[in-house]
């Protein structure tokens, strides 16, 4: 009989099998990076968590090293020669707050401007979208020489025949809103008691168990923290002062300028995304300008001002290189922990003591970073 010359029918490979082929793939293309970040990442910080651990004092890192275990971060918080590290908290504190609130008032006027289609829009936009292409270390040496005692921007009210400024500004010694420090880890216990009971008490009430049950064990450990005396014992013997250094102004300035800018390119966006027709409802019920967007545009931005929040409040956790270049690493009215970190691990040596400044900072990034991606991840999943 005649056989037919045609191509053969392709073999059909099952679905369980191309599946199977896939996924093998994909772990092959990720292996690299997942290593390459378990080790370079991962591996690092269990390596700073265990430094901060042992006695480490010297270039040489001590073999067999001597564990100590929470000493180095109990000295931080009681020791008196660590009230620098102490201070640099509260400088982070206010510093966090004052540029979180600058960068969301100026970004949210520049684009309220931009939105109301003004002319040479796209000029404006680039305009001040620029400072944001320019690293820190730029930032902050050209800002040094604004703020120049003896020039800079105390020289302007010459222009209009005034006198001139004699502010200090990075240099300036004072501190106000002082704060004894012997409270604050009291104060911290039950503030966070507070918080996490009433997280406990409103995801019960959404039927969120698991939520509920850990920010319930939050609260407990904190109760706990509290009526141990553990406050006590992680606050310094004597008196001691802290408050906001008004040097930290000059920082909080020169920041906000940088970042000012992505935070106008959010909300910028996002109002362009609200439809139109929702504003001409607005005005049709009687709303004037200002109402449409305090009562319609602000509340549905609050999710992309809740992601800008994360993100300044991350950058001003880890700021070092603008503060470096701004006011030096000595400047003790400007410190911050990573600031501080660096003067005790590459200049006084002390890298156990060094490593347990990391890990503080490590966790305030943390506290701030998880939960919001925790509550972006359910969102997705939900969506």
């Amino acid at each position: 009989m005649p056989t037919s010359s045609g191509p053969s029918p392709r073999r059909r490979v099952p679905l369980r099998h191309r599946l199977s082929a896939d996924r093998i793939a994909s772990i092959l293309v990720l292996a690299p990076s997942v290593i390459l970040l378990c080790i370079f990442v991962y591996g690092f910080i269990a390596e700073s968590i265990h430094s901060s651990l042992i006695e480490w004092q010297g270039v040489t890192k001590p073999d067999p090293a001597e564990f100590v275990g929470l000493d180095n971060y109990k000295q931080l918080m009681t020791g008196l020669i660590d009230a620098r590290f102490r201070q640099a908290l509260v400088n982070t504190f206010f510093f966090t707050i004052l540029f979180i609130v600058g960068c969301l008032g100026m970004g949210l006027l520049l684009a309220i401007l931009l939105d109301r289609q003004l002319a040479l829009g796209g000029l404006f936009r680039n305009l001040f979208l620029y400072p944001l292409s320019l690293s820190f270390i730029v930032t902050g040496t050209v800002w040094r020489w604004l703020f120049n005692p003896t020039g800079g921007i105390n020289r302007l009210p010459e222009l209009f025949g005034l006198e001139p400024l004699e502010f200090a500004w990075l240099t300036d010694r004072t501190q106000v809103m002082q704060i004894n420090w012997q409270h604050v880890p009291r104060v911290v216990a039950l503030a966070c008691l507070i918080t996490a009971g009433l997280l406990a008490i409103r995801y019960q009430r959404r039927r969120r168990k698991r939520a509920a049950t850990i920010a319930a064990l939050v609260a407990l450990l904190a109760g706990a923290f509290v009526a141990s005396g553990a406050d006590v014992a992680l606050a310094p013997v004597s008196p001691e002062m802290h408050g906001f250094s008004v040097a930290l102004i000059g920082v909080v300035i020169a920041a906000a300028w940088q970042e000012s800018g992505y935070v106008m390119a959010m909300l910028l966006a996002g109002m362009t995304a609200i439809p139109e027709e929702v504003r001409e409802a607005a005005r049709v019920d009687g709303a004037n300008e200002a109402q449409v967007y305090t009562r319609v545009v602000l509340p549905m931005l609050q999710p992309v001002i809740l992601g800008a929040v994360i993100v300044l409040g991350h950058i001003s956790l880890k700021v070092f290189d603008l503060v470096f270049a701004l006011a030096g690493p000595d400047n003790g009215s400007t410190d911050v922990p990573s600031t501080l970190m660096f003067m005790t691990a590459f200049r006084g040596n002390q890298f156990a003591k060094g490593a347990a400044i990391a890990v503080v900072m490590l966790v305030m990034v943390v506290v701030v970073i998880v939960p919001y991606l925790v509550s972006t991840l359910r969102s997705e999943a939900r969506s």
